[in-house]
């Protein structure tokens, strides 16, 4: 005669094999952490203050030029805010105009709306990846 199975015992956790005091590289059921390429993070960061979520001053550092001004002037705005969810990152791509140089564009949805934000990404010396330009549609760049 068979146990219906809502009455048979579990069998005991498993534990993992090796020395004592050891466990398995990582926590269960995560992979290793996938690095997001750099035009990514900058849309997302950029999203970030152009929405209001995060001050203009956390993008010190991270620009170089005229990239803070022109961050200076749009953040008040706030182009990105929603009254609905926070606006998403849709799309970001890339194209490489010169060594150490990337020009991205982003599409962007607040609420309803489909929006557009290019940048310009330039590697320093340090081999950091800084803001240059930024650019929104329909505002005027300064």
């Amino acid at each position: 005669m068979t146990t219906p199975a809502a009455t048979r015992p579990h069998p005991a956790p498993r534990r993992p094999s090796g020395p004592a005091g050891t466990r398995p590289h990582g926590r269960a059921g995560t992979s290793p952490r996938r690095v997001l390429p750099a035009h990514v993070v900058f849309a997302e960061r950029l999203l970030a203050v152009l929405s209001g979520e995060r001050p203009v001053h956390w993008m010190l550092g991270h620009t170089i030029g005229e990239a803070y001004e022109q961050l200076v002037h749009l953040a008040p705005a706030m182009p990105f805010r929603s009254s609905g969810p926070r606006p998403v990152l849709q799309r970001c791509r890339f194209h490489v105009p010169a060594p150490n140089t990337l020009e991205a564009c982003a599409t962007v949805t607040t609420g309803d709306r489909v929006r557009a934000m290019a940048f310009r990404l330039e590697r320093g010396p340090d081999r950091r990846w800084r803001c240059a330009a930024v650019e929104l549609d329909g505002l005027p760049h300064t």
